[in-house]
């Protein structure tokens, strides 16, 4: 979503909860005031092409916890045209891959929790470590401070790239 000069000013320091309850999509506004809301997202981003953006969360609930969300503003996967649907389940399942590898958890579970007035679709890839309890409350597992780590980071991106050029 586009948004005036007007509109972005009016709302510039609401929260992302009084900006979906004031019918503005925090994700779009974000993206349109370069990270005032979520912040500053280039050191998180995996993947990006016109269609998805593919990020490790800022504040996760795991170690590897990412989120794919689409470009254009879809409330949900209801309203996505299928083939950016089609494209979300063929990156979720390679990033599925990826992470276990990478992050040596045991399973990783997705999520899609499209449930705001001004929701932006995305799905969340959250991690299941072996010490940890199976089951849905890994879905609400308690946030933590997002910890830079280069290496995987990187590992993630090339794993990415070397799929989407072989799959093209």
């Amino acid at each position: 979503m586009k948004y005036s000069k007007e509109i972005i000013e009016k709302y510039y320091n609401y929260s992302a909860k009084d900006l979906n309850d004031n019918g503005i999509c925090p994700t779009c506004f974000n993206r349109a005031t370069n990270g005032h809301v979520f912040g500053d997202e280039s050191k998180l981003r995996i993947y990006t092409d016109k269609d998805i953006d593919c990020l490790l969360t800022g504040n996760p609930r795991a170690p590897g916890h990412m989120m794919i969300a689409t470009i254009d503003h879809y409330h949900d996967l209801s309203e996505a045209p299928d083939y950016i649907n089609e494209k979300i389940i063929r990156f979720t399942k390679q990033f599925m891959i990826f992470i276990k590898e990478i992050y040596g958890c045991e399973r990783v579970y997705l999520c899609s929790m499209c449930d705001g007035p001004m929701n932006h679709y995305h799905v969340q890839l959250i991690p299941r470590y072996k010490n940890e309890e199976r089951g849905s409350k890994n879905f609400v597992k308690p946030r933590q401070e997002y910890v830079f780590d280069e290496t995987k980071l990187n590992m993630l991106k090339d794993r990415i790239k070397n799929y989407v050029e072989t799959h093209k």
